[in-house]
């Protein structure tokens, strides 16, 4: 007789096997569902989104460039800038607060990662009235310039940078650190040959949600562009004031696809699950 045979779930095993099971398959529902249902709005072939179409086509595709292109463009050099500099305090930061001890790391911590507390509307909303405090009283043009919105821009991403960073190192032993530097590796090139490579799959994951953060934003956008700059999600907003068309679907199937086939390209090669448990 086998252990098989032997033991036999309670009913109340049961019941929790299946309760966890329902639970699982409602979950997986709530996040493909909607993304089923983009697709296929997508697909119509209809100047207004009706049910049931009259047929289907992917026309709404090849629309993107003409009536987004401009946005898509001015949103990516945002994000890539605000992910360059991102990087460049996030990386010495997360290095700092994780492997050294100081009077006020708790506070600078805090100061960094507060961002994430803070709603986007309010950070925007802020921002502009800092810039038009600093334009009355300098003669500074800051509102509506491209390089207060990178900044802007670099203030909601650097926190995604820093957490990451320092989820990067926290499960990295600092004996291989020390061991380099008995052997006669300065500090700069115990960093670049052991600390950096260590961090590289928090750094990559935070470059990564840095450039969605930014990619995707709206809140700040909204306060921050000027007349003439647009970026996607305010041009998709404004488009959606006066069409109702499957053409604002086809673009977040593009998005959708993108950055699922960037997180699993990045994934296969980084492993970027180990840096954000």
């Amino acid at each position: 007789m086998s252990a098989a045979d032997i033991y036999r779930p309670s009913l109340g095993e049961r019941a929790g096997e299946g309760a966890m099971t329902l639970l699982l398959v409602l979950s997986c529902a709530a996040i493909f569902l909607p993304l089923i249902l983009t697709f296929y709005l997508s697909a119509f072939d209809e100047q207004m989104i009706v049910f049931p179409p009259r047929g289907y086509t992917l026309a709404w595709y090849s629309q993107i460039q003409a009536k987004f292109g401009a946005a898509i463009w001015t949103s990516l050099r945002i994000a890539l800038a605000a992910v360059a500099l991102s990087l460049l305090v996030g990386i010495p930061a997360g290095i700092g607060l994780q492997r050294y001890r100081f009077r006020g790391r708790d506070a600078l911590s805090t100061f960094l990662l507060s961002p994430l507390t803070v709603p986007g509307i309010a950070i925007g909303l802020a921002i502009y009235v800092l810039a038009i405090w600093v334009e009355e009283n300098t003669g500074v043009t800051l509102a509506g310039s491209l390089r207060l919105l990178i900044l802007a821009h670099v203030l909601i991403c650097m926190p995604w940078v820093v957490r990451l960073c320092l989820a990067g190192l926290s499960n990295h032993e600092r004996t291989t650190e020390e061991a380099a530097a008995s052997l006669g590796a300065n500090p700069l090139m115990v960093i670049w040959r052991v600390t950096l490579p260590a961090m590289r799959p928090g750094i990559i994951a935070g470059a990564l949600f840095a450039f969605i953060i930014s990619f995707e934003n709206l809140e700040i956008n909204l306060f921050l562009v000027a007349p003439g700059m647009n970026t996607l999600s305010v041009a998709v907003l404004q488009y959606l004031g006066y069409h109702i068309d499957p053409l604002v679907a086809a673009v977040a199937v593009v998005q959708i696809v993108v950055v699922g086939a960037a997180l699993m390209l990045l994934d296969r090669f980084v492993r970027i699950g180990q840096a954000i448990r």
